[in-house]
């Protein structure tokens, strides 16, 4: 295992409190853990996460400080939300573990770069891998477990944006004519309801008849999954964890030889300017219900306090309307039963003080928040 990162006594240190405690850590409300509103290296956020699935799947972070393992490395900020599928193994080992591997790698190489990134998702997929490989005898179905993983790096007056699976990062931007803030999606996502995904996995497997299959009326690789690329899903990556004592439900037919899903993340780099106002972090239960205007629009238009919880609750909204349902009757539901109505969501809105973008010296004391729900106890 991975030794776990060092951490400075910060805000969002200490326990999370239920109700109407104090939100150094953010705080609990029903299903909703909530951060209303905080300070990183280049201005505000907001973070926010709605409880679906009968175990929370997705995990979130906000660092902003020291971007390597030495102090005379590069500072700034890393978002990271992982929407984990099949089980939380997956998006809670990333959580625990990618932030650290990239502080170490770019303490290597002495700086942020598009292979920094690469190789830190490499070392957190081999890392989990060899996890499941270990737990493979106790642990089966760990082998079923993955996630997406989205992470932006703001750092020397550049955005990094990594992408794995289908979480997305969209930028509120001004333009310069009429001022108004239009969306700007600045992840590529790789799910199979997208043609030219469907159409990349053809080309890696042309012996394979079935790589893609439609199924009720959904994309799936194999039938089994949306994601293309991941990290985990050991059961689709190496042939040796897909067979007994896996649930034959994720069994193939027929052995394969080289990994149905790929690791390997989307990057994308972004020069941040001054009509650069604002970056919606989101796993896709947000954009399932909201398409990127409609969220660009809404932070725009409202209080920086609360905004992620706002945003939530509007995709919210939108999920109880298609299902003809009041959203107060929604909240009513509980964990597992409510994933009939939606996903898991978790939101991450960084705003972007121009004035220090390009500033290499950090004005604010470091942060470290993750965003989440405590597992239900029997008590």
């Amino acid at each position: 295992m991975v030794k776990p990162c060092w951490k400075p006594s910060v805000e969002g240190d200490g326990p999370r409190r239920r109700g109407g405690g104090g939100d150094s850590s953010g705080r609990v409300d029903g299903l909703m853990w909530y951060k209303d509103l905080g300070h990183h290296a280049y201005g505000v956020f907001s973070m926010a996460v709605i409880q679906a699935n009968a175990m929370l799947e997705d995990q979130s972070q906000l660092e902003s400080g020291p971007l390597s393992s030495t102090s005379s490395g590069p500072h700034g900020t890393f978002v990271g939300v992982y929407d984990g599928h099949g089980g939380p193994e997956a998006s809670r080992f990333v959580n625990e573990n990618l932030f650290c591997n990239l502080k170490r790698v770019a303490s290597e190489h002495q700086g942020i770069s598009e292979h920094v990134i690469k190789k830190a998702f490499l070392a957190t997929e081999e890392s989990f891998l060899s996890l499941v490989e270990r737990q493979w005898h106790s642990r089966p179905q760990i082998a079923s477990a993955g996630t997406c993983g989205l992470v932006g790096i703001i750092c020397n007056g550049m955005l990094y944006i990594a992408n794995i699976g289908d979480s997305r990062v969209v930028l509120g931007t001004a333009e310069r004519a009429t001022r108004e803030v239009r969306a700007v999606q600045l992840s590529t996502e790789h799910n199979a309801s997208i043609q030219s995904v469907r159409e990349e996995l053809k080309a890696m497997h042309p012996y394979d008849s079935q790589i893609v299959v439609l199924k009720h009326k959904v994309w799936r690789v194999k039938g089994l999954i949306q994601v293309s690329r991941s990290i985990g899903d050991a059961y689709l990556k190496r042939a040796e964890f897909n067979r007994e004592p896996l649930l034959p439900k994720f069994r193939l037919p027929e052995p394969f030889f080289r990994p149905i899903l790929g690791s390997e993340p989307s990057i994308t780099v972004h020069k941040l300017s001054r009509q650069d106002k604002f970056l919606i972090f989101a796993s896709d239960g947000l954009w399932e219900h909201l398409s990127n205007q409609e969220a660009i629009d809404i932070v725009n238009n409202y209080p920086r306090n609360g905004i992620a919880r706002r945003l939530v609750k509007a995709a919210l909204e939108e999920a109880a309307k298609k299902r003809e349902l009041r959203y107060s009757d929604l909240k009513k539901i509980d964990r597992g039963v409510r994933r009939h109505f939606h996903d898991d969501i978790t939101v991450v809105v960084l705003f972007l003080d121009p004035h220090l973008i390009n500033d290499n010296f950090l004005h604010s004391s470091p942060v470290s928040i993750r965003g989440g729900i405590p597992a239900p106890t029997d008590s």
